[in-house]
């Protein structure tokens, strides 16, 4: 059965990751409504060479020819748009994820502090107590990042920080890659196949 998911796009390095999702869960045949930030936005044009400026309709194309999907799978909202129906709690989609999820969204986050659409979604994922999927890509943490990581993580949030592992035997940037988009799925409950698992048969 198809399934509405938010994936939320911030400006930490690693744009590649939420696209890489947004593929898989597409592909699944479910229904997704992608929020950027602006930082978000320039670090998409610097890592993939995508530009997601404009209006939009503008952006929602841009995404979609991206993405290899149509506009009836894929919604967009500019991060001001705080009329979007994820804005609202009546409207929550069954899960979120801020993939990659910089300190700074982090902690609004963690404080209830919505500057953003995005940040408001994620709230909106809180107070009705609505799967929320965080991976943070920082090095080194610092007290305020773990402190914002474990108060979150006491309110119920999942957090699923972009380290790879290796037991699988990665061959490319890819199959790094597939691995943390792997470790979202199962998070989501969405069967996949993206890596082997330990002690599992090569993937075929």
């Amino acid at each position: 059965m198809a399934k509405h998911f938010v994936i939320g796009l911030t400006g930490a390095s690693g744009a590649i990751y939420g696209f890489r999702l947004c593929e898989e869960l597409l592909r699944a045949g479910h229904r997704l409504t992608v929020l950027a930030s602006q930082p978000a936005i320039e670090v998409i044009r610097e890592e993939l060479g995508l530009s997601l400026r404009g209006d939009e309709a503008t952006v929602r194309t841009a995404l979609c020819r991206y993405l290899q999907t149509t506009d009836d799978t894929l919604a967009y909202y500019a991060a001001d748009n705080l009329l979007a129906p994820v804005a609202s709690g009546s409207a929550a989609p069954e899960a979120m994820v801020v993939v990659p999820c910089s300190m700074g969204t982090l902690a609004r986050i963690a404080s209830g502090v919505s500057t953003s659409l995005l940040e408001r979604c994620a709230d909106v994922m809180l107070k009705e107590r609505r799967p929320l999927i965080l991976v943070p890509r920082e090095t080194p943490l610092n007290e305020i990042h773990l402190e914002n990581m474990l108060k979150l993580t006491r309110m119920g949030v999942r957090m699923l920080p972009a380290m790879p592992a290796f037991y699988h035997q990665p061959q490319t940037l890819a199959d790094l890659v597939d691995f943390l988009v792997g470790k979202v799925l199962d998070s989501l409950g969405i069967e996949q196949t993206l890596f082997r698992r330990w002690g599992g048969k090569e993937q075929s």
